[in-house]
């Protein structure tokens, strides 16, 4: 990601044919989907990139197993599709995963939930009535004619299956105190949801997108009643940044209506945005044992919840309420961690408390509600899309997975309006690449045997074939080969990486998102003095003096309270 200075100059300088307002998933899809169809574009953020709903996902990247149950089939299908299409394109940051649905003592084996995971199956296939199975075995796809997605033919997961009881406790160690019985098996996928955000944007870069944080756009340019651009005011400065486009994209979730609020809410049959909180946890594995899967656990009221392996912690989840709070700063409610807590203690047997949590967060969903008072509300993760009297576009709701799709479906619009045939080419871009072996080994003066376990593996993950940049920095200032976190692979050369290529500005930019360390080890970075080395590292990028750095570190502890990131610290 080019400078921020520089990206700044760049988006005042020529006017763009499209600009998207809004740096989480969505808006980071539509930047690569329409710069990659040709477009000259332009992408904004208020605050910093993936700050929202992008940020505080489940880290999942799934059909949606809990829609079957109202029949939401074509929701499954594309997002189940989408999934597959995910691991094909980004296959070390989307990876399989497999799910357990447990039978525990006397219960007997809930035979909905094997009729629910049949029409998964049937769903997940590539091609109707074509399986794993009868597709063979991998091999490179071939290209398909212009305008056609081509289908996705790598991972797919087996179909589902019964497992005896002490495979499931294999896979999931903290069942062994219930002794199940036996477990449904069935696979959805995994990510780091911030840093897919990130490599969408530097694809989106690589095609000629120009893109820069903390401009937060005041009011749209127009000519005639037409948007024809945004106004922005820098964060940083203070200053007015004007930014010209025949095409506005307003892809801010649940912030779409605070862009010409008038306009959206007022003009007939525009959806209206209902805010859903969802709470997550993260606990020590070895507090909730887990190796290779996650497990649906049971809440209550026929609900359930998740727990999953993520980043060397079980992140326990998630919370579905409606939430009427301050969306710019949503914590995890009270009533909700005491929720997961006491379904997690109940389910496993176990006794965990506020003081064993590493980490919290929570997020608002982005959900669909008409705006027609007259209609019946209808809530749904179904993406949608609108045109107001300004030309402007806004698109809002779907999920996580189903970003690509989402980001299709403005740019199809815009090249509708246009009338161009610009087929759309996202199926078909890698999303960065994997590291090689050479790219993860230390580098000359760096002693292997000093670098944090796990290492390799952590860094190929979250940079595939970046990573070399993050050990080269590493190797440059050996200050920066250190761990962030005791116990954790973060180095601290992955805060000086975020400010010079992903335009952190921040210590909360760091470990709230650039690494995820306030979310899986918020009770070791309570305090300024914890986190000085990662000012010192942002600062050694963006040339801060001591005060500045200062400064930094002294602001993160007010942060991490704001955030609710650790709710064992608020309880002691």
């Amino acid at each position: 990601m080019i400078a921020r200075d520089k990206a700044l100059e760049e988006l005042a300088a020529e006017p763009f044919d499209v600009v998207v307002v809004g740096g989480g998933v969505t808006g980071a899809g539509v930047a690569l989907d329409a710069a990659s169809r040709g477009y000259t574009t332009a992408i904004v953020e208020r605050a910093d990139w993936a700050i929202g709903t992008s940020s505080r996902s489940s880290k999942m990247v799934h059909g949606g197993l809990r829609y079957l149950q109202s029949f939401d089939l074509g929701l499954v299908r594309e997002a189940l599709l989408e999934r597959q299409l995910m691991v094909h394109l980004a296959p070390h940051l989307v990876y399989p995963t497999p799910y357990l649905v447990p039978t525990l003592g006397d219960d007997r084996r809930d035979f909905k939930i094997g009729i629910g995971l049949n029409m998964y199956d049937v769903m997940a296939t590539t091609r109707v009535g074509q399986g794993r199975r009868q597709r063979g075995p991998r091999r490179e796809r071939e290209r398909e004619p212009e305008g056609q997605e081509p289908p996705p033919e790598s991972w797919a997961p087996d179909r589902h299956r019964t497992i005896p009881g002490a495979e499931a406790v294999e896979l999931v160690p903290a069942l062994g105190p219930r002794e199940p019985k036996s477990a449904y098996l069935f696979y959805d996928c995994q990510t780091d949801d911030v840093r897919l955000v990130l490599t969408i944007l530097g694809e989106a870069e690589r095609f000629g997108a120009v893109m820069a944080n903390r401009l937060e756009v005041t009011s749209l340019l127009e000519r005639d009643g037409k948007a024809e651009g945004v106004r922005c005011q820098c964060a940083e400065s203070g200053e007015t940044v004007e930014i010209r486009a025949a095409n506005v994209v307003n892809a801010t979730g649940v912030w779409a209506d605070r862009i010409r609020p008038g306009e959206i809410l007022d003009e007939t049959e525009v959806p209206r945005i209902a805010p859903s909180r969802g709470t997550h946890l993260t606990v020590p594995l070895e507090k909730l044992p887990l190796a290779d899967a996650a497990c649906i656990v049971p809440a209550g009221s026929g609900r359930t919840i998740f727990v999953l392996p993520w980043y060397g912690r079980a992140l326990i989840g998630t919370t579905d309420n409606d939430y009427e709070g301050d969306i710019d700063r949503v914590r995890p409610g009270a009533e909700d961690v005491s929720y997961l807590l006491d379904a997690i203690n109940v389910y496993f047997g176990t006794d965990l408390g506020r003081d064993d949590l590493t980490g919290a967060y929570a997020g608002v969903r982005p959900l669909i509600s008409t705006g027609d008072p007259k209609k019946s509300v209808d809530i749904s993760r179904k993406a949608e899309l609108y045109e107001t009297s300004s030309g402007m576009l806004t698109i809002t709701g779907g999920k996580l997975t189903t970003w690509r799709r989402m980001a299709k479906l403005v740019v199809d619009r815009i090249a509708m309006r246009e009338e161009r045939e610009l087929p759309c080419r996202t199926a078909e871009i890698p999303l960065g690449m994997g590291a090689r072996p050479e790219d993860l080994e230390p580098p000359a003066g760096v002693d292997a045997a000093s670098l944090p376990a796990g290492l390799a593996k952590h860094l190929n993950f979250r940079y595939g074939h970046a990573a070399r940049e993050v050990l080269d920095t590493a190797a440059e200032r050996p200050e920066l080969a250190r761990p962030i976190v005791g116990g954790c692979p973060d180095l601290l050369a992955e805060a000086a990486i975020a400010a010079r290529r992903e335009q952190a500005r921040s210590v909360g930019d760091v470990l709230l998102r650039r690494t995820r360390l306030a979310l899986t080890a918020a009770p070791q970075l309570r305090n300024a003095e914890a986190v000085r080395a990662v000012a010192e590292a942002i600062g050694g990028e963006l040339g801060w003096d001591e005060a500045r750095i200062g400064a930094a570190a002294d602001a993160w502890p007010a942060e991490l309270e704001a955030e609710g990131a650790d709710p064992a610290g608020a309880a002691s």
